[in-house]
């Protein structure tokens, strides 16, 4: 029996890192821990493989996918939005660069705005590789997310901003990442590349090489806000007010109505290619091809409660 030996620490290894869902609730993770050295050794050959993308080189992109049809449409609505959303936290991150009171959250939140900024690289060069031509790439992404950008992201941007850039509040912009745009989308992360991998496994790969990234993001944050809160008590009450008045502006948001139209795409693609997907378990005992958009929905929503329950508490923001 071969062993598998790597030096590249567990967290951070395409091979044996937990899934996004997993890592965000039990990973703890450290900014000192977590400074540029450890990007420079763990991110590009351990979570990445060499590739910029994250992405096997000798997997190539299924016949399938280069198709018309609903399938194809599904995953390209969603790449689109995905870049366009990584593209807004890295320029959101600068701030968080500027503003670090120390040099290890310095070097951390710049090892993350470039792993945001890869995300983004990422989702939309698959885009290249599913037939979009590359001198009509921004006009095909606006095409396809424009609207939800401006619905969805905008307002979510505009809220980050008012605390990054006119209130300079370092400790508010970490908590406005870590629970209010990554600890809500990180689920659905993890549901894009479980639906994915029998369809795209290109597009899977690349998921799983953002979610492990995520998983650090999520726990560094986690554990910035919570020394923070223990050192300065008194910031409690804020703290608390500022992530009730960011969930109230991501319940406004038409994020069901979104993921809704976007599953039902991926419904009709898996009614028209299912015996693609076989015997695929979405999750365990329940078969891909059985699910419903409805039923994919209320997973992804049920682990997104879960993850920012965990998170909150851990980071001692629970009442």
């Amino acid at each position: 029996m071969t062993t598998y030996v790597t030096k590249f620490p567990a967290e951070a290894d395409r091979y044996r890192a937990p899934s996004l869902l997993e890592g965000a609730l039990r990973t703890e993770l450290t900014p000192e821990g977590c400074d540029l050295g450890y990007w420079f050794r763990a991110v590009p050959e351990g979570t990445l493989g060499g590739d910029a993308m994250g992405r096997s080189a000798d997997v190539p992109v299924p016949a399938h996918m280069l198709e018309e049809g609903p399938l194809r449409q599904a995953l390209m609505q969603e790449l689109a939005f995905r870049s366009m959303a990584e593209e807004k936290a890295a320029r959101a991150i600068s701030f968080l660069v500027a503003y670090a009171p120390d040099l290890a959250a310095m070097d951390f939140y710049t090892s993350q705005l470039m792993d945001e900024a890869r995300h983004a690289y990422a989702f939309r060069s698959h885009l290249l590789e599913l037939g979009t031509p590359a001198d009509q790439l921004e006009e095909t992404m606006e095409s396809l997310a424009g609207a939800d950008r401006d619905a969805v992201l905008t307002p979510l941007e505009e809220f980050g901003l008012s605390v990054l850039e006119k209130d300079r509040d370092y400790i508010g912009g970490v908590i406005t990442l870590t629970v209010l745009v990554e600890g809500v989308l990180a689920p659905t992360a993890e549901l894009s590349e479980r639906k994915w991998r029998p369809f795209d496994p290109p597009a899977a790969e690349i998921e799983r090489a953002a979610g492990i990234d995520e998983i650090r993001h999520l726990s560094v944050g986690s554990t910035i806000v919570r020394r923070h809160l223990r050192r300065y008590p008194e910031e409690l009450d804020r703290v608390r007010e500022l992530v009730a008045r960011g969930m109230d502006v991501w319940s406004r948001l038409p994020v069901q109505e979104l993921t809704f139209r976007r599953e039902r795409l991926y419904q009709a693609g898996l009614e028209r290619h299912g015996d693609i997907a076989g015997d695929y378990e979405l999750w365990p005992g329940r078969r891909l091809v059985d699910t419903t958009a409805e039923e994919r929905m209320l997973a992804a929503a049920e682990w997104a409660c879960t993850t920012q329950e965990s998170r909150l508490a851990d980071m001692g923001l629970t009442p």
